[in-house]
């Protein structure tokens, strides 16, 4: 488990195998307010922010991984997800799913999960 995340007692924020790193689902919650923040572009880059800090934790960045789920609350903010999403990845972004889910947990419009090389 990478140092510095907050493990939960169902799971662990990421895992390091074969030189690869797995990460849990990221919600758009702000770790010094422990409160969601609103609307689908700044939890979009909330959730992004996590996912960067569970990934650091775990000695790799955004820049190496290689893929990318994303799960949606609603289908009709993929395009605003998108803008805030190509902001975070310099040159050739990984591979990527993106898809509308039934509902996320704490009432999350996004959530984001990746693997990374380490």
């Amino acid at each position: 488990m990478p140092e510095g995340t907050k493990p939960s007692a169902l799971f662990s924020p990421a895992i390091e195998a074969n030189g690869f790193v797995f990460t849990s689902g990221q919600l758009p919650i702000d770790p010094a307010t422990g409160k969601m923040v609103e609307g689908i572009e700044a939890q979009t880059e909330q959730a992004i922010a996590n996912l960067r800090t569970v990934l650091e934790a775990g000695g790799s960045s955004l820049d190496k991984l290689v893929k990318v789920n994303i799960y949606l609350n609603n289908i009709d903010d993929y395009a605003s997800m998108n803008k805030i999403y190509a902001k975070a990845f310099k040159g050739a972004p990984p591979a990527r799913t993106a898809l509308q889910v039934g509902k996320i947990p704490l009432g999350a419009s996004i959530e984001i999960e990746g693997i990374a090389v380490k």
